[in-house]
């Protein structure tokens, strides 16, 4: 399964749709199966936008001052075998993944951590969880607005791939983001996971 990972969208700003940036995350999303939008939508016309490429669920972010039924304050899912978990706020995301886990996601262990709010991309492999935002598409770094980063999960029952893609750079405005890649998968002790660090890619 092959899930798009998307956050800080923080729409309409000076932009009123991601494609006024061009078609670079359309054409990142294009043919997911799922897309998860980690938090601070803004606006409800995001979520329609999302909607054209695949199912979407939402974790509720602080600028989520809107109700839609496909929005909670934390998102759960198994697919394929591995417990994923989202919620907006992970921050401190350098702090032991438990602590994380205990105060974001109430305590329930998951094998993918997924996050957003800081704007900051990160993908990274502890404490046998995988933790990753995406970053923002739009606002990445907290600098003006411009092209930025978004999420890719490929899940399998042995093995899930995640990726941070860059989404090229805008006129006159560079990427500040960085392409991550890293695949953890099961070992033959059941559920003892083994990353493998990947070379990362700038996708589009």
């Amino acid at each position: 399964m092959r899930i798009g990972l998307i956050a800080d969208t923080h729409l309409p700003s000076l932009v009123r749709s991601l494609d006024q940036l061009g078609p670079q995350v359309a054409d990142a999303l294009r043919g997911v199966d799922l897309i998860l939008h980690a938090g601070d939508v803004t606006a409800p016309s995001v979520l329609d936008w999302c909607a054209q490429f695949s199912d979407v669920l939402i974790a509720e972010g602080n600028n989520d001052l809107f109700h839609d039924p496909r929005m909670a304050k934390r998102q759960f899912l198994d697919i394929e075998g591995w417990r994923l978990g989202m919620a907006h706020e992970l921050r401190p995301e350098s702090r032991p993944i438990s602590e994380i886990i205990d105060s974001s996601l109430d305590g329930e262990p998951v094998d993918i951590l997924i996050g957003g709010d800081t704007h900051v991309e990160r993908l990274e492999f502890r404490d046998n969880v995988l933790l990753i935002n995406s970053g923002s598409p739009i606002l990445p770094h907290h600098l003006s607005t411009r092209l930025g980063s978004i999420g890719i999960l490929d899940i399998s029952r042995k093995r899930v791939r995640a990726e941070i893609v860059t989404l090229g750079h805008s006129e006159g405005a560079p990427n500040p983001c960085h392409p991550l890649s890293l695949e953890v998968a099961f070992g033959e002790e059941g559920h003892r996971a083994i990353p493998f660090p990947g070379d990362g890619r700038d996708a589009i």
